[in-house]
């Protein structure tokens, strides 16, 4: 088994940060959040001889997950994840690409729900798994404790946290799951984020202005 490894393929006009983890020596991975541009995602794959075991969800909004169904039959794997609270935002995602004029993004139901306290794994890196609602109701982050890193999706950003004026958001919540979820997995955690570049917790825990409400 090699160190786990990470690509990140910017998809959808929203410049989402579709990633694929994988294990260099097995040539094993998953993808996490395909929000769209699957033939981006079908070439990444290819160009790097990796096989892909599963589809990983964070939460429901169309540029996390607007390419997964797509994605789904191309390879004939699995969708998984995120919590069963996110079911009204993935049955909405046809709708939702109407109204910013994205087509091709399909609606999807997950093969198999997370919920706090799983744990998922390819080969042998596993993740532990957070439901951290606030950005979405039905959010998970996915913890990979052997590496000290962390996938966050919408929940916290460089600088920044997950907008809450979207239908199911809740800055309270977002806050608290931020507070009682993502801070203690440990200030040198590094993390992947669903836009723009990652960080490490201690970094955000430090200078992110929107932590100082915690």
């Amino acid at each position: 088994m090699g160190m786990l490894q990470a690509g990140i393929i910017p998809v959808t006009p929203f410049q989402q940060n579709c990633t694929i983890f994988f294990d260099p020596d097995t040539k094993e991975g998953v993808v996490v959040d395909p929000g769209g541009d699957v033939p981006l995602i079908l070439q990444a794959i290819t160009q790097n001889g990796l096989t892909i075991k599963e589809i990983w969800l964070t939460h429901g909004h169309l540029d996390h997950a607007g390419g997964a169904s797509e994605l789904k039959e191309a390879l004939g794997i699995d969708v998984v994840g995120p919590h069963q609270d996110d079911l009204p935002l993935l049955q909405r995602i046809e709708t939702q690409a109407e109204k910013y004029g994205i087509s091709g993004l399909r609606d999807v139901v997950p093969d198999r729900w997370l919920k706090d306290g799983d744990k998922i794994s390819f080969g042998a890196h596993e993740f532990e798994v957070y439901h951290t609602p606030g950005h979405a109701p039905g959010h998970v982050i996915y913890f990979n404790r052997a590496q000290n890193f962390a996938h966050l999706g919408d929940v916290l950003f460089n600088g920044s946290i997950g907008r809450t004026d979207l239908p199911g958001g809740n800055h309270q919540q977002l806050l608290d799951s931020i507070r009682d979820k993502v801070l203690p997995l440990g200030d040198d955690v590094g993390f992947i984020c669903g836009h723009g570049p990652g960080s490490r917790i201690g970094d955000e825990r430090r200078s992110n202005p929107f932590l100082k409400e915690i």
